[in-house]
């Protein structure tokens, strides 16, 4: 487990007290201007001081973002076009890419259509950006001896479910997102080591994903109270992250060459599942039914992988 710095504070002034070049990653769910109620403060401010808080966060994340840094900047459908704008025009950011987070539940209307998705911008400091694809990919729906094995590029278009109120996971937190989201973002922009960022902690799953996988991470929360329920989950046993790309456990279709069969069977659990232990007996079961094949789970991932 890594070095994880939470501060509480104003994220403004905490980001102009770090140096610049020196953050791999930041991600980060700032508030969306909506009203929300957040303990200590009502995220709802006038058009003209949201953009104004929005260009002044941002134009500090992308002097300490180094350069081959990138940044994740999770808003909602009032506000992500001018922020594309700020990121782009304004400040002469990268575009990397847009991400639309798919969710099966949220809210119901009568008249109009029910909004089911989150938008992610992605921007990197330059052209030269850290991608670690192989971390990152998905399995195959049809093997094909052509393709990596390893799997495919999970795209742009992410499904995820949202973190329950059932789910003993939840935090008292009314924006919360899943781990297994934040995953993908920290394993395909980081290394090992690296020291991510998020400027507006929330109920710290940034920080408790990387603590999870090994990255260093800063964390900027202005409401104590959430401050406390972020330390209190930090301290709290792993038992895998808590939610997964129903994609990952799906077994590639014409794995008929027995060779390559035992070769790809014997990688699956490290490549996407080793922090989704709970999902583990399920994979087992899918193989001897579509194979016949009959694993030996303990062989394939100790019980520390198991929990980290």
């Amino acid at each position: 487990m890594k070095e994880i710095d939470l501060r509480c504070g104003d994220a403004l002034h905490l980001l102009k007290a770090l140096k610049s070049d020196s953050i791999d990653l930041i991600v980060t769910d700032p508030p969306y201007n909506l009203g929300k109620d957040y303990g200590n403060n009502h995220d709802l401010k006038g058009f003209d001081e949201y953009m104004k808080f929005t260009q002044d966060w941002l134009r500090e994340a992308k002097r300490v973002l180094k350069p081959n840094g990138t940044i994740y900047v999770f808003m909602g459908v009032r506000f992500i076009s001018y922020i594309y704008d700020i990121m782009d025009r304004e400040l002469g950011l990268f575009f990397n890419s847009w991400i639309v987070w798919h969710y099966t539940q949220g809210l119901g209307k009568t008249r109009g259509f029910s909004p089911r998705h989150d938008d992610i911008l992605v921007f990197s400091k330059g052209k030269d950006f850290l991608f670690n694809l192989d971390d990152i990919r998905i399995p195959q729906k049809f093997y094909r001896e052509r393709n990596n094995m390893r799997g495919a590029n999970p795209g742009d278009v992410w499904e995820f479910s949202h973190v329950h109120y059932s789910n003993p996971n939840r935090q008292n937190h009314p924006t919360q997102k899943p781990e297994g989201l934040i995953a993908r973002m920290v394993l395909a922009s980081s290394n090992v080591n690296d020291l991510v960022l998020d400027p507006f902690v929330g109920s710290g799953t940034t920080l408790r994903v990387c603590q999870q996988l090994n990255r260093k991470a800063l964390g900027f929360e202005l409401n104590p109270d959430y401050v406390s329920l972020v330390k209190q989950r930090l301290n709290e046993p792993f038992q895998g992250f808590d939610s997964i790309d129903p994609r990952m456990e799906r077994i590639p279709n014409d794995l008929r060459d027995a060779t390559i069969r035992k070769e790809y069977l014997n990688n699956h659990i490290d490549w996407f599942l080793k922090h989704h232990p709970r999902k583990i007996a399920e994979f087992e079961k899918l193989v001897r039914e579509k194979y016949g094949e009959i694993l030996d789970i303990n062989k394939k991932i100790s019980p520390q992988e198991k929990l980290f």
